[in-house]
Parts: structure tokens; C-alpha cells; sequence
């Protein structure tokens, strides 16, 4: 009978994600992960079989996190409100290893290599995206904004705007959490 292994999977794939986060795919060495995850490499390839496969869990956890994020937001406060108050979560989560979209990081880093990874963190990209305009759909459904402009559009325009934000947020200083604010303004004005 094979031996259960003695780790909590969540755990590892949620340790290794702050790592590629915070130093990227090309980055983080597979001795790098050894050691944060304090696996051998035999124990490591029998968990995740490989980098790339832990890199794609670890998209998969900080995706499923962004939307998780979003969703109670929304169900707690209402689509509109949720939207405004999204930003400002992102840039003031003194938890996370670094303030950039770590999807943005992927896809900048590895879209050049037409490494398959891009295209999983675009593809992540898209679900967050259909779900904020999903959540415009809704505040225009409550007649909380306008119904003139096409939701799809607003969130991208939102989703761009949010990248923006956590790259002004990675260099510091407390411009972030004024466009955080300008961001909030912008949508109450819809």
C-alpha cells in the first residue's frame, strides 16, 4: 500500500506561488522551490511531477484567489461596490509577495517564448475579465449605472486600469492609492 504523503498539498502550492509571484518562472530555480517547499527532489517530481505543472497549480490558486476575492466583495457589498472597492484590496494586501498581477507577470515574461504558460495566464486573464463585466451587466441591471456602455468593454477597461495600478503600486510611494481612489470615482460616474 503506498505510503500518504505527510504534506498539505494547498499549502505547498500556495507557498510556491508567493515564490513564483515574487520572482517569476525563469526565476525560481527548481532548488529554489526544494527549499521553500522543504521537499527532496524525489518528493517534489512525485508531488507536481514537474516546474511547469507546480507553475500552472500556482496560476490556477492566484486566479481562483482573484475571483474568490471579487465574488464575496460582490455578494457582500453589490457588483457596483465591489468594483470600486477592488482596487484598493489589491494594492493594500501587505500579505502578498509583490503588488503586480502575478498573470501579468507570466504573460509578459513567457508570451515571448510562445510557452504554453502564457497562454493559461491569459486564459485566466479572460475569466476575470468575464467576470467583472459581468458584474457591470449587474450594476447596470440595478440601475446602479448607466446601461450606455457595453459592459465587456467597461471591464476591460477596468481590467487594464487594474494592471496599471499594481504596477504603479510595485514601485512604491503613495501615487497607487490615489488612482486606486480615481478609479472608484470613475465608476461611481458611470
Amino acid at each position: 500500500m503506498p505510503r500518504k504523503p505527510n504534506y498539505d498539498r494547498d499549502d505547498l502550492i500556495a507557498r510556491a506561488r508567493d515564490l513564483f509571484w515574487q520572482r517569476g518562472w525563469a526565476g525560481t530555480s527548481l532548488k529554489d522551490l526544494e527549499a521553500e517547499l522543504n521537499m527532496k527532489p524525489g518528493s517534489f517530481y512525485a508531488a507536481f511531477g514537474s516546474k511547469d505543472a507546480l507553475f500552472a497549480l500556482a496560476l490556477e490558486k492566484y486566479s481562483n484567489d482573484g475571483v474568490a476575492r471579487i465574488t464575496a466583495l460582490s455578494q457582500d457589498h453589490g457588483p457596483l461596490k465591489a468594483l470600486q472597492m477592488f482596487p484598493a484590496l489589491m494594492i493594500e494586501n501587505d500579505e502578498a509577495p509583490a503588488k503586480a498581477c502575478m498573470l501579468s507577470k507570466t504573460l509578459l515574461e513567457l508570451q515571448a517564448h510562445a510557452h504554453p504558460l502564457a497562454e493559461k495566464a491569459n486564459e485566466y486573464f479572460q475569466k476575470m475579465e468575464a467576470l467583472f463585466a459581468d458584474l457591470f451587466a449587474q450594476a447596470q441591471a440595478r440601475g446602479e449605472i448607466t446601461a450606455a456602455s457595453d459592459p465587456r468593454q467597461l471591464a476591460c477597461r477596468y481590467q487594464s486600469d487594474l494592471l496599471g495600478l499594481r504596477v504603479t503600486a510595485e514601485r512604491g510611494g503613495t501615487a497607487a492609492r490615489d488612482i486606486a481612489t480615481q478609479i472608484a470615482q470613475s465608476i461611481a460616474r458611470l
